[in-house]
């Protein structure tokens, strides 16, 4: 089979590379190939059962048409400084222009009007002041909430608007190779992602990887295997932290997220918030290898009575070292290991106190965790010092923006980690050094998070017409 376009991986990056080259060029046959299931087959059973069953042969949560951006709460950041190191490959203006534009599309598929964080600029005032009091910056960025139930709703809209404009997907596909000859790509080796049988050969002199975070590590297998030019990033290793909504009102009712950045001492690495819902659920991803991670989400009209947000600690490292996946991969088998393969969840007094957490604890606490499979434990036996120590001075500092966040029964959960790592080398294009092989959205290490990767394929759309 021959096609003129591959696109490898369902994601957003993948989908909107999709959307804008079959708007341009409606008659270029372009093939969509996604390891997992469409998203009107994508469920998790743990709605159910309350429990991870760890879904084989993929979590349907991180794998399938829209990947994790499906079952995630759906928020688009809707400003250039928010999302990932494009604007430093292509300039923070033309990202703006292209951001700007794929909100359009969302739009056009259903996204919520309401963009937050635009009501209340003497409230924001007041948050930045406490910002920089408590020695964090404030980074100003509307947010447009999809929701996780509408965010499906939407993708299942996008999913059927491709098979109507004739884009070909190829679903429960798992491409287990690149096929290049004397440095030009010219198809892909794929696979049943099911039975791991029907291999064969799709034949392109265009291919666009867009794997997301979950396919970060095969693709650098690919890089190492034949000679893609990348190098070593940064890896995020953190917390989920859920606490009561109304300590979180103050920032929820002017901002819905708040984006804090913050250079703890005494090590001075580059820690942040990411990821805040409110009346949000604690969530859990399964990787390869029955590695689970902790996540959050928001519904549109299911609530809970707690908020949840993520503080992610930056590790940058020097040679001879250059596996950060790895390295954020050891730091959650720990996490597992203690948790017996579950989340693990501890009470930021016991952090301080340097004793763990008991389940009979959790339960007389105010903050009901939502994570119901969440095992009480100690996080600190297993996060390294370095990162533990910077996610503590941290919750310190937002406890002057946010008094009560550093409260004994804030729960933290573990791990969280954000393997985009692994950054690959490419021109303006977005082309890597193989002729026609191009990477974008999170596996490519440059974007992180939905609205900057969906803008990418946007561009690598309008590139490829």
């Amino acid at each position: 089979m021959n096609y003129e376009v591959i696109i490898v991986g369902a994601g957003p990056a993948g989908i909107f590379t999709a959307l804008e080259l079959n708007k341009r060029e409606p008659n270029k046959k372009v093939l969509l190939i996604e390891a997992g299931r469409s998203i009107d087959k994508r469920s998790c059973p743990k709605e159910k059962t309350n429990k991870c069953v760890s879904c084989k042969p993929y979590c349907h949560i991180t794998t399938g048409f829209s990947g994790a951006g499906a079952f995630s709460d759906g928020k688009l950041s809707l400003n250039y400084e928010v999302g990932g190191d494009l604007p430093e490959l292509i300039g923070g203006n033309l990202v703006q222009k292209y951001i700007d534009y794929t909100d359009k599309i969302y739009l056009e598929f259903g996204a919520d009007n309401r963009v937050e964080g635009l009501d209340n600029p003497e409230a924001v005032k007041e948050i930045r002041r406490k910002a920089i009091e408590g020695n964090l910056k404030l980074v100003d960025c509307p947010i447009r909430h999809l929701g996780t139930e509408k965010a499906q709703e939407i993708y299942l809209k996008i999913q059927e608007h491709l098979l109507e404009k004739g884009i070909e997907i190829k679903f429960n596909t798992s491409v287990k190779d690149l096929i290049i000859e004397n440095g030009k790509i010219k198809g892909v080796k794929v696979t049943d992602s099911v039975t791991r049988t029907k291999d064969e050969d799709i034949s392109s002199d265009t291919v666009v990887v867009a794997t997301g975070r979950k396919g970060s590590d095969w693709f650098k297998d690919m890089c190492i295997d034949h000679d893609i030019a990348h190098k070593a990033g940064t890896v995020d290793i953190g917390v989920r932290v859920e606490l009561r909504n109304e300590v979180m009102e103050s920032v929820n009712n002017v901002l819905y997220e708040s984006k804090l950045i913050g250079y703890p001492a005494p090590f001075k690495d580059k820690v942040r918030t990411f990821c805040q819902n409110p009346g949000g659920f604690v969530s859990q991803e399964n990787y390869d290898n029955n590695m689970a991670i902790v996540n959050g989400h928001s519904y549109k009209d299911k609530k809970s009575n707690n908020t949840n947000l993520a503080i992610l600690s930056s590790h940058n490292f020097e040679e001879p070292f250059n596996q950060p996946i790895e390295y954020g991969k050891k730091v959650a088998e720990l996490v597992n290991m203690l948790g017996n393969g579950s989340i693990l969840v501890q009470r930021y007094g016991d952090i301080l106190a340097g004793k763990r957490t008991w389940q009979k604890e959790l339960d007389r606490s105010n903050v009901r965790y939502t994570l119901p499979d969440a095992v009480a434990g100690d996080l600190t036996s297993a996060i390294p010092y370095r990162t533990m120590t910077n996610i503590i001075n941290f919750i310190e500092s937002l406890n002057v923006v946010v008094p009560g966040f550093a409260s004994e029964e804030t729960l933290l959960y573990g791990p969280e980690i954000k393997f985009y790592s692994n950054k690959v080398i490419i021109d303006e294009n977005f082309e890597t050094n193989i002729n026609g092989l191009y990477c974008l959205g999170d596996s490519s290490g440059w974007t992180r998070g939905l609205m900057m990767a969906s803008a990418m394929g946007v561009m690598m759309g309008e590139k490829l017409a």
